[in-house]
Order: C-alpha cells, then sequence, then structure tokens
C-alpha cells in the first residue's frame, strides 16, 4: 500500500484551483483559459514534461511523469484522465464561486475531476523525489467529453503514439453515491451510444390543398410513433436499451404545409450486441415510414460510443487500489448515461471508478441540473485514488 496523501496544503491548492475553474468554466472545444490552467500548474512540477498533442480545437493537455529506473512488477506505464469541459447551463446554486460566465457552468463536475487529477500530480511528484515512484504515470487532461467527441479526438491526434500505457484508469463524481464511498463496478458500468438526426424530406404547399403536399408532420409522427417499438418490441426485454426523440424541429405559423422536418434523438444500451440491434431497426423503420409516406428521409449518425465497461481482471485490480485509500468501497446499479472514457478501452485495457459526491443527509443535486455542486471534500479521495492506480494497491 502507497503512503501518499494530500497534505493540508496540497489540497487547499487543488481546492482553490476547482473553485476557479468553477468560475470561469468553458464548454466544449473552448476550454483554452482552463488548459493554460493545467498545463501552468504543472510546469511548476519539475519532473513533469508536457507532451506535443495537437488536438484540432487546440484544447486539452497531456503530462507524463517518468519512474525511476527499478522497473514496476507489472505494469511499466500507466494513464490517468480527467475531463475538463462545461456544459451551457446557468447556475443556480449559489457560492463564493459561482460561474460568472453567462449560461456555462460545469454541471457535471469536470473541474472536480480536473482538480483531483491535479492533486494526483502532486503525490506522484513527491513520489518521484523520494525514489518510489517506479513505473511511468501519464495525465490526459480531456477536451470535449460532453459532446463526445473529446476522447476520439485525441486518439485521432496521435495520442497512443505519444504514450504506451498498459492500463487506463478513469473516474467520475456520481451524485446518487454517497461521498465517503468508491464504486468499483464489474462489467457494463455505463453505456454505449448513438445521437441521430433524422430529416424527413416531402413536398410542400397550402395547408388548404393537403392532396398536392406530402405532409412531412404526419410522417414524423408516425417516425417518433414507430420507433418505440425498437425498445417495446425488437429488443430482449432483459436487455437495457433506451431509444429518446429530443427534439422535433420544422412547421409554419401559417397555413403552410412545410417540405423538411428534423428529428433528434439518442439510442443507448449496457449491451454492444443491442445497441447494434437497435440501430439497425431505427435505419429499417425510419425507412419504411418514410416510404409508406410518400416521403424521403435522410439519417446522420454521430461517431459511436462504446460501453464503459470494466473487465473482470481490471475490477480486481482497481478494487484492491480502491481498497488502499481508506475509504470505503461499495458496487452501484449501471447508468445509461455515457462517457467517451470508453473510447479509451479499444486502445489499452481500462477501469471507470465512480466517486461519491454527495455528503450524508443531503438531497442528491444530478449531473446536469443547474443546482449540481460537489462535495469538495471529496477532492482528496479522488486524488487519493487516482494516485493508488497510478501506484498499484
Amino acid at each position: 500500500m502507497h503512503q501518499y496523501r494530500l497534505l493540508d496544503e496540497e489540497y487547499n491548492r487543488i481546492l482553490e484551483f476547482k473553485r476557479d475553474l468553477h468560475m470561469h468554466p468553458e464548454l466544449s472545444g473552448e476550454e483554452f483559459e482552463t488548459t493554460r490552467k493545467i498545463r501552468t500548474f504543472l510546469e511548476t512540477l519539475p519532473d513533469f514534461r508536457i507532451l506535443p498533442l495537437e488536438t484540432e480545437t487546440g484544447t486539452g493537455v497531456v503530462a507524463q511523469i517518468r519512474g525511476t529506473e527499478a522497473p514496476a512488477q507489472d505494469f511499466s506505464e500507466i494513464m490517468l484522465r480527467a475531463d475538463i469541459d462545461a456544459l451551457p447551463r446557468d447556475e443556480e446554486y449559489e457560492s463564493p464561486w459561482k460561474s460568472v460566465n453567462p449560461g456555462v457552468m460545469h454541471s457535471c463536475g469536470h473541474d472536480f475531476h480536473t482538480a483531483s487529477l491535479l492533486g494526483a500530480a502532486l503525490l506522484l511528484q513527491r513520489a518521484r523525489t523520494d525514489g518510489r515512484l517506479h513505473r511511468t504515470v501519464d495525465l490526459v487532461f480531456q477536451p470535449a467529453e460532453e459532446g463526445a467527441r473529446g476522447a476520439l479526438m485525441m486518439i485521432k491526434a496521435g495520442l497512443f503514439d505519444l504514450i504506451h500505457p498498459d492500463a487506463c484508469f478513469g473516474m467520475h463524481n456520481w451524485p446518487s453515491v454517497s461521498s465517503g464511498r468508491i464504486v468499483c463496478h464489474e462489467g457494463a458500468l455505463m453505456s454505449g451510444k448513438r445521437n441521430f438526426e433524422i430529416t424527413i424530406h416531402g413536398v410542400g404547399g397550402h395547408g388548404s390543398m393537403p392532396h398536392l403536399c406530402t405532409d412531412t408532420i404526419v410522417c414524423a409522427a408516425a417516425v417518433v410513433q414507430s420507433l418505440q417499438t425498437v425498445v417495446s418490441r425488437n429488443t430482449d426485454p432483459l436487455d437495457s436499451v433506451l431509444l429518446t426523440i429530443n427534439m422535433i424541429e420544422g412547421g409554419s405559423p401559417i397555413n403552410l404545409i412545410v417540405d423538411k422536418i428534423q428529428l433528434l434523438g439518442t439510442v443507448r444500451s449496457l449491451s454492444d450486441q443491442a445497441l447494434d440491434h437497435a440501430i439497425s431497426r431505427i435505419e429499417t423503420i425510419v425507412r419504411g415510414t418514410a416510404a409508406a409516406y410518400e416521403c424521403r428521409d435522410e439519417i446522420m449518425w454521430t461517431p459511436r460510443i462504446p460501453t464503459v465497461w470494466n473487465s473482470p481482471e481490471m475490477t480486481v485490480r482497481a478494487k484492491k487500489c480502491a481498497e488502499s485509500t481508506g475509504y470505503t468501497v461499495t458496487d452501484a446499479v449501471p447508468s445509461l448515461a455515457s462517457e467517451d472514457f470508453a473510447c479509451y478501452r479499444e486502445h489499452v485495457p481500462s477501469f471507470f471508478y465512480w466517486v461519491g459526491s454527495t455528503p450524508e443527509g443531503e438531497e442528491p443535486q444530478d449531473l446536469h441540473k443547474s443546482g449540481f455542486h460537489t462535495d469538495d471534500s471529496m477532492l482528496r479521495c479522488a486524488a487519493d485514488l487516482y494516485m493508488a492506480s497510478a501506484m498499484g494497491s
């Protein structure tokens, strides 16, 4: 068991950093000041070097600290990842460090993740100075998680040409789990997903002459209704599949039948096979329904985000690391929320933790809500957990 824990001055330093990020949140792909602040922090640690990864947005940071000559017994290089972006919401939770950027807030706690990983950087620096860091550790501060493109963007930019980890660890604060608890779940923890945009094309005209038109609104309504059968009639009831139409856009306030309607939606599952089947059924249903209403359809898909899946082997290791922190290790029910951390699993064995972020007795504030906030005393837990995952149990 490693013996490194945050000193009070180290905790206060990352707490101040977290609160500064919270006051100055930046949206996905626009994390320019956040990136600068992370780099500036890491440049104060002499054994870290910032690696030259240029993403298409110019945001995000990859840093590395090399171990001493004594080789690790198992993994020689470990990757630790945190996300850094915020969401387009007005913050309603009152605090001295409330967001000063109108319409933008850290309502998913990525500021918490970033500060925690910087806390781990302080611990790793101490271990390296003491000659007790026996493996190389890569710190990945990833942009644009909320847009489900940041991980793929970093991979495309050559992340795994720069670093060659044997294992990767990430985490997310989890409001439904009480502070002081770490969730280590084997198997599917968070869903795979694909978002989609359906466009229905028809023939517009005057509302008084529908026989001369092909009505896209009627067709779109039929598409929405028919897609509900993907879950209710095309999916094994023992599988978890979710299909939601989030937005319908189109129409006219005057007597017109419009020639285009757009639908935005998402499909998710804890099973990669069930997700494959659902995607196939969506395409078949949209195509067939549009044809039945004499309309033309288009479907645009976002890149697929895989399931966050923790292997039995990585779960055994992660539990030992979590137990070494002294916090309570527990399990929890998986979620149909998604996380693009899953994209790294296709390149390196990975494990994803949840860290409880709601104090005992307080009503949880769900992720992405305008009243969301974290229990910042758990920065110690999260930093310790990153450190334990880097050092081994």
